[in-house]
């Protein structure tokens, strides 16, 4: 079982055709979107190419075979659920692989790891699960320091990050949890 999981688009059209390429590249079981879709918030310059509306219309591609699972992000907004054809508001979701692991999926602004200036709350969680998150803009793929037991894993952010590269994650579940996750860096043409 595939995933692919990406956080941060921002409403960035160039990034999400980026990102649209790669999951046509990557045929993922499951697409994971970790909030922040459509709006770049009052704290971060325009993304590339900002045009919410292409954005609505590439996500709403990716939703229509059923695969896509999303959460909401600070910056996401009700009017966003008006807009797009799944559902987008919760603040995290549960994702069971088919071998039974857990995943708890979140933005990372009501529950996150504590890391790279990110909230420290964390729901219990069975051993061997994961806290795959966003909202820093960071990537991260470790271990918990403060969870024994606990696999941390921020994809980074597609349109705007913080650490120098655009970005998105892959699980898999046919490796062990140490192993399941991986970043891909998105290229400018």
């Amino acid at each position: 079982m595939k995933f692919l999981i990406a956080s941060d688009i921002h409403g960035s059209a160039y990034w999400a055709e980026r990102l649209s390429a790669a999951i046509d590249v990557e045929q993922p079981d499951r697409i994971i979107l970790l909030g922040d879709q459509l709006y770049h918030g009052p704290r971060n310059d325009l993304p590339r190419d900002y045009n919410p509306k292409r954005v609505i219309a590439l996500l709403s591609g990716w939703a229509q075979d059923g695969t896509l699972l999303a959460v909401r992000g600070n910056c996401d907004a009700e009017v966003d659920q008006m807009v797009l054809p799944f559902p987008c508001m919760a603040d995290s979701a549960t994702v069971l692989d088919d071998a039974g692991r857990q995943l708890f999926c979140t933005h990372g602004h009501v529950f996150g790891p504590g890391l790279h200036g990110g909230i420290d709350r964390v729901p219990a969680l069975p051993q061997s699960s994961a806290l795959v998150y966003g909202h820093t803009h960071v990537k991260v793929n470790e271990a918990s320091p403060a969870h024994e037991g606990l696999w941390l894993f921020n994809p980074g952010s597609v349109s705007i990050p913080k650490d120098g590269t655009h970005s998105y994650g892959i699980y898999d579940n046919s490796k062990p949890l140490e192993q399941a996750f991986s970043h891909v860096v998105l290229s400018e043409e």
